[in-house]
Parts: C-alpha cells; structure tokens; sequence
C-alpha cells in the first residue's frame, strides 16, 4: 500500500527541515557504525490518530532576481503539485509576505492541489495575531505555528489527516516478487530494464537522472510473477540539484520500500563510490534483500574475478551476505543470471523454521561460544523463535537484554547463516527479556 504524499514548500529559512522533524517527532538523521548508512532524509513517515503518510521537505525556493519567476522556482513547485496528495505552504510570520511567497501561492493557488498555508515561527500571542497578514496570499486561513517550540502542529496535524485522500491497496497478483532496481544516475538501470523486459520499456539516455519516476513493469518468469520498479538515480543530498530531481530520490528511496528485492546497479568502469554505498546503507537500514550488480562490465580492462570479489567486500563490510553479479546490460552478457538471482534471494527471505530447529541451533551456538556477562551475572539464551519471514525475524528470549553484546547477536546472526542460509537478506533480531521461570 502506498501512502498518501504530503510536501513542505516554501522559501529557504521559513523552517521546513525543522517542520518536518517535528512532524515526525525526531530528528531526521540517521547514524550507524559501520560505513555508508549515515543519511540524512528529504522525508520522513508520519502516523496521526490512525492516519499514515509520508511527508517531504523539498528544500529552498528561490527567486531570479532578473525574471519574474526563476524557472528552478516554477519546476519545484510543479513538480510538488504532480507528485504531492497534498501542499502545505510554508511561510515566515516574523518575515512577513516576500516576493517569492506571493508568486509561489499564485502558482500553488491555480494547481487545484489541497492546501494548508502555516504561518511559522508564531513564537508567543502577539507574533500568532500577525498571522492575518497572510490572507492576502489568497490560500485560506493561515494557520499560526511553531516548528522549533511545537505550538499549533498538533492542530496543524488534525486538519491535514482530514484531507489526505484514502488509499486503495496494490493491485498485483498474490505472491508477486517484487525487485527494484535502484542506484546512482547513469549507471543503466534502464537499460537493465530493458535487457531483462526484452523490448524498450524505458527510454535510455546517456543524460544522468533521465527516468523521473518510477516505473513499474510485470513479467512472467518460468511461472514466478515478477514486479520489475525501475527509479530514477538516487544521489546524496549535498548533490541533489533542484527541485525535480529531490522528488525522483523521493520517488527512488520509496520505490526501495515497496520491493522485496533490491538490485543495487553499479558502474563497474568508474568502481564503487560513496553513493553506492550510500545507497546500500539505505536498503540495510529498510531491512530488503540486496543483489550487488556490476554493470558496464564490457568496460573493464582487468577482469579478474578474485580481486574484484575482494574489493567489493571490502566496501560492502556491513552487507557480507549479498550476492554479487557482474553483467552488461548493453551486450547482454550476465543478464541471464539477475532475475534467477532477484528471485532466489526472495526464496530466502521467505524461509521458516519451526521453534525446536531453531533452538536447536541457538544452542549449539551458546555452547560453542560462550555468551558474554557483566559482572557476576551472565546472558542466559533462554529460547528463540522465528516470528516473521520477508525479513526473517527472530525473537530471542534472554534473562537479560542488557547483557546482549553487539558482537555476540552477530555471532548469533552468523550461526542462523551458517544453519539456515538466507542468501542476500538481513536478518532482523529482536531481543526480549523474560524471567527464567516464565521460559517455557
């Protein structure tokens, strides 16, 4: 189920960034210890009173002194109006109305588009009175907030559920893979699409971001329904041009959310760089399966398979369970293996275990290795069970969750490898506490 858009447009330093981590009650970064999974978001997903959506801060708009309208001003805006269910335009009650608010609501006014005008940085009463201004931009009643304190988002919040649109479910057929092939501009993911569809699915450009959308593309593999989600190339954000080209990362990071199964495409003549990775950390962190795809392989002079192996494990340390494939799109050469591959590795997220083979393992594991302790008191595996698939997940029982170190829930996930597979996915491990007497 794809859930209803709402974007923050506004100009720079009216407060969108901060609107948006308040909206999603913390700070949008994300830091983890271990390479390529630092990221700081351009969106965030948002629950109120039963509704969820997902909110997008578009950046600054800013306008061409030497035009009427700055065209990067009037793509921003359009392109809010074509992905968006719904605007809120953001403005600043202690700036007052500029130049650029009024043309950006002339525009946002004409698109039809459901709209909420906030007023922010209403610090106290007497800034929230100043709000009235604001009428004249021709929006409705401009709603007196605070991003930075919190006053007024709650009520902001309120009127935004009551216009976000229902949401059918997915229409595909049950038991569909899904596989997105995703990566930076200009690596041929189009062309992979191509190769794999058999016929022009998409256009191929050698201009890096060409495909804006995603797109998604049924096929029948030897009886296996395929859904195929080509997206447009995902770059850092420091590096995100303007404002079409934040929304196809948009459009790209929730097309990584849909899929069961992403195939990472890389540009093997140029080798890894920091947004490959950077992208990896993104499919870690939404826990999907991963297939590392080299392409451009007809390009590289030195093709020796071991050194290539160990030069990509050597930047993909945090994924060491992904596949690797080294394929041409253009001459043809590996394609046959990606979706024999994409499929396999969602086989594998769809294993289950019965709770007796499980703790089978868990403990042959605890006395292979013994689990840590803190002080007189040591980590007791009391009993595992498998409680999802697509990710596999499993539920540790433990004396006590605090005496579970890092490095020995890796041990631990490595065992569930070694006994169970789970070629190219993560595992997601939930660690419980549970008295010793209530284990049964």
């Amino acid at each position: 189920m794809s859930k209803p858009v709402v974007a923050i447009v506004g100009r720079q330093n009216v407060g969108k960034s901060a609107l948006l981590n308040r909206l999603a009650g913390k700070r949008i970064a994300i830091v983890e210890d271990m390479p390529g999974t630092t990221r700081d978001r351009i969106l965030a997903d948002v629950s109120w009173q039963g509704a969820e959506f997902t909110v997008i801060d578009t950046g600054g708009i800013e306008l061409d002194p030497r035009t009427t309208v700055a065209e990067g001003v009037r793509e921003q805006i359009n392109a809010a109006i074509d992905t968006a269910d719904v605007i809120i335009f953001l403005v600043d009650v202690q700036a007052g109305i500029t130049a650029s608010d009024l043309e950006s609501a002339d525009l946002l006014r004409r698109s039809g588009k459901p709209l909420l005008l906030a007023a922010n940085k209403a610090d106290n009463r007497k800034l929230e009175e100043s709000t009235a201004e604001f009428y004249e931009l021709g929006l409705g009643e401009p709603m007196p907030i605070s991003a930075h304190h919190g006053r007024g988002t709650a009520d902001l919040l309120d009127r935004l559920v009551t216009m976000l649109p229902s949401v059918p479910p997915e229409e595909q057929p049950p038991g569909v893979v899904k596989l997105a092939i995703a990566g930076r501009p200009n690596v041929g993911k189009s062309m992979l699409l191509n190769a794999l569809v058999g016929e022009k699915r998409s256009i191929v450009d050698e201009i890096p971001g060409t495909t804006r959308d995603a797109i998604d593309t049924y096929i029948d593999y030897k009886g296996q329904g395929v859904l195929l989600i080509d997206t447009a190339g995902i770059r850092r954000r420091g590096r995100i041009s303007g404002g079409v080209e934040k929304y196809s990362v948009m459009r790209s990071l929730r097309a990584v959310d849909r899929a069961d199964v992403v195939l990472l495409v890389m540009d093997a003549s140029e080798g890894i760089t920091a947004n490959d990775t950077h992208i990896a950390g993104y499919v870690l962190e939404a826990t999907k399966g991963v297939v590392l795809v080299m392409n451009k392989w007809d390009l590289v002079e030195d093709r020796e398979a071991r050194e290539w192996e160990h030069y990509i494990r050597e930047h993909f340390k945090f994924m060491p369970y992904a596949p690797v494939l080294f394929i041409s799109a253009k001459t043809g050469e590996g394609v046959n293996k990606v979706l024999p591959q994409g499929v396999k590795v969602y086989e594998e997220r769809n294993k289950r275990f019965g709770t007796s083979v499980v703790n089978n393992v868990i403990q042959e594991a605890a006395a292979a290795h013994m689990p840590p302790q803190s002080g007189r008191k040591r980590l007791k595996l009391l009993y595992a069970t498998q409680a999802e698939v697509n990710p596999p997940t499993f539920v540790f029982f433990v004396n006590d969750a605090k005496l579970m170190h890092f490095s020995y829930r890796r041990y631990l996930e490595n065992r569930l490898r070694m006994a169970f597979g789970f070629t190219g996915t993560p595992i997601r491990i939930i660690i419980k506490t549970r008295r010793e007497d209530d284990s049964s």
